[in-house]
């Protein structure tokens, strides 16, 4: 299956048509992989993962081999896929380009960035502060996104998602609080939602389905059910170990 995800995503990529006046030439700026990375989020998520290994759409990490796949991209991303789920974008040209910058970083992360830190008591920090939520390789909660691929996330990315736990949510992990009839209020993730329902994981992990006209309220939170990890919660060189841990958590390459 995840064969046939790479290919596709290949496809996409490869048969688009090269705009070769569409970019400027590939270079890293760590502000608009920082920008393209918030959009890809709030944009891209939904249909290809938070993390970007694919969803209902493709795994869109380790594509970029070459500048003449940022063309590509980008005439992808602005004319869609006909016959396809993916619209074409109205986005402005910075914005895509950004987003184009955040997914070549993710293929093409350094191996001195994915070094740095000491993973083992990384690993240790992980245990005591973040599994009791986030999944690695089966193992730990389910109220947040499974991590188990997440070095492919650049390293700023990563920081940021701890630092500012609130600046993005990923897609299906969108904090959500319910007020039913008689008051009582149930925090959770938005799992899914109609215009007649709404399904959450509350913070017990369990799975919830409620009808609205059950409902008093139904808030979209602006505050992530992850605490933001400030320096008074983890010192500079704990979340340095924490990072070099995720780092070692990367998707196998074909």
């Amino acid at each position: 299956m995840k064969r046939s995800a790479q290919a596709l995503a290949w496809a996409i990529l490869l048969t688009a048509p090269v705009v070769v006046q569409a970019l400027r030439p590939a270079q890293t700026n760590p502000a608009e992989v920082d920008i393209g990375g918030r959009l890809f989020r709030e944009q891209c998520a939904d249909c290809h993962g938070g993390d970007a290994k694919g969803s209902r759409g493709p795994d869109l990490t380790g594509l970029w081999t070459n500048a003449a796949a940022d063309d590509r991209a980008f005439q992808t991303i602005r004319s869609g896929i006909p016959g396809s789920i993916m619209p074409p974008s109205s986005a402005p040209d910075d914005e895509v380009r950004a987003i184009i910058s955040y997914l070549r970083r993710l293929g093409t992360a350094g191996a001195g960035e994915r070094s740095a830190g000491n993973a083992m008591n990384g690993e240790r920090i992980f245990s005591a502060n973040c599994r009791n939520c986030h999944r690695v390789n089966g193992r730990g909660g389910r109220l947040g996104p499974d991590l188990s691929q997440i070095g492919n996330q650049t390293r700023q990315a990563l920081r940021r998602s701890i630092r500012e736990a609130s600046a993005a949510f990923s897609s299906g992990f969108e904090p959500v609080t319910l007020v039913t009839r008689d008051g009582q209020q149930i925090r959770g993730a938005r799992k899914s939602e109609d215009p007649f329902s709404i399904q959450i994981m509350d913070t017990h992990e369990r799975l919830q389905g409620y009808l609205k006209t059950d409902l008093r309220d139904v808030t979209r939170d602006t505050t992530s059910l992850m605490p933001d990890y400030g320096a008074d919660r983890l010192n500079e060189q704990d979340l340095d170990d924490l990072l070099g841990f995720l780092a070692t958590l990367r998707a196998t390459r074909f």
